[in-house]
């Protein structure tokens, strides 16, 4: 298929992965970069062997580019994606969608009324610990599942990130940060959510930075940091959520587990792309590594827009969709609204499972 040219928005820490692999998928030529500090940009381009540093306006002027990555902050997400889509371009951003489900929603508004499409990150369930979990489950070895837990534990990332502020605002804390990787793997296993119960709570109204750079600075906490909750899937199981900023002296809760009639499966951390993947049936007194399928094992950031890409020039959907994308941010509001109203809280949106990977597919080759 022909080459897309692509440009990004955005050169913070995370865009170097995505310039990485920008460079090993066919479809994808990396055209140009963009950030709001230019010497950052000239940076970024220099270390990854981009062409052309533009500003804001001249990469979104460029007719020559087609698909917008945008990894620019979460409070811009919603405003950067509907100015790529204004100037006919299709758009992939980091997680999440947006920071509200109004915001999330005027994006898919008006891409569909472009006929453009919008890819989000995460796009670790390509990988090969998620997509073994899924053979599992649908060949059957756990039987019919019925129930899930999913834990992200952690003391928050004031210690290591060099500009953590924004992961305590509005938008941040460890449900917008964390939880669409945790969401969105449990749906692409058993499929959209139906109904939620959340409760939410703030161990601290500040943190103190640690990291360099900005050690000693105090940030003020906006938002939750320990978000704890249910959700009934729509076809029937009961998964158990909680993700923490607050868990100060360590957990050995695993990431993830799948709870079948016939078994348990564990699933591999799902901000990764490997495994292990391990079950135990029934009766039996050990648990089972299974050998991944092959594919992504590494970091692969930029897997989805690629499949985007080709689902551009083919017609077919992409996995890693807005859709997708809006009914995990639906859910990450829904636990605190659940907690903040004390109660139910039913889901509005709904999606299509992503498609599997096919087994055996070449790597960095999307084409079907």
């Amino acid at each position: 298929m022909n080459k897309m040219k692509v440009g990004i928005i955005g050169c913070g820490k995370i865009s170097g992965i995505y310039m990485e692999n920008c460079h090993r998928f066919d479809i994808l030529e990396l055209s140009a970069v963009a950030d709001l500090d230019h010497i950052r940009a000239e940076e970024q381009a220099a270390a990854y062997n981009v062409p052309n540093v533009y500003s804001v306006d001249e990469i979104l002027a460029d007719p020559e580019i087609e698909l917008i990555i945008n990894l620019t902050i979460p409070a811009v997400h919603a405003d950067v994606c509907l100015r790529a889509l204004e100037t006919g371009k299709h758009v992939y951003v980091e997680k999440p969608l947006a920071v509200t489900r109004e915001q999330g929603q005027a994006v898919l508004e008006l891409a569909r009324s472009k006929g453009l499409l919008v890819g989000c990150a995460p796009e670790t369930f390509f990988g090969s610990g998620i997509q073994t979990s899924l053979k599992l489950i649908e060949d059957g070895v756990i039987g019919n599942p019925v129930a899930a837990t999913a834990f992200m534990m952690s003391r928050g990332h004031e210690h290591w990130h060099p500009d953590p502020e924004f992961y305590y605002a509005v938008g941040g804390g460890p449900m917008f940060d964390m939880g669409p990787y945790y969401l969105t793997a449990l749906v692409q296993l058993l499929g959209p959510i139906a109904t939620i119960s959340g409760m939410t709570s703030k161990a601290k109204d500040q943190r103190t930075i640690t990291s360099e750079k900005k050690r000693g600075q105090t940030i003020q906490v906006d938002i939750p940091t320990h978000v704890a909750g249910l959700l009934r899937f729509e076809q029937g199981a009961v998964g158990t959520l909680i993700t923490s900023f607050d868990i100060f002296g360590g957990s050995t809760l695993p990431p993830i587990e799948v709870y079948g009639t016939h078994g348990t499966l564990q699933v591999p951390d799902p901000n990764t792309f490997g495994g292990p993947v391990r079950y135990r049936l029934l009766g039996e007194q050990k648990w089972t590594e299974v050998p991944l399928l092959p594919g992504y094992q590494e970091n692969t950031r930029g897997i989805g827009v690629a499949d985007m890409a080709y689902a551009v020039r083919s017609g077919r959907p992409h996995r890693a969709s807005g859709e997708l994308a809006y009914h995990v941010l639906e859910a990450m509001w829904a636990f605190h609204d659940s907690s903040d109203e004390q109660t139910f809280y039913p889901m509005q949106s709904t999606c299509q499972r992503p498609a599997a990977l096919p087994e055996n597919l070449p790597l960095y080759t999307l084409d079907t």
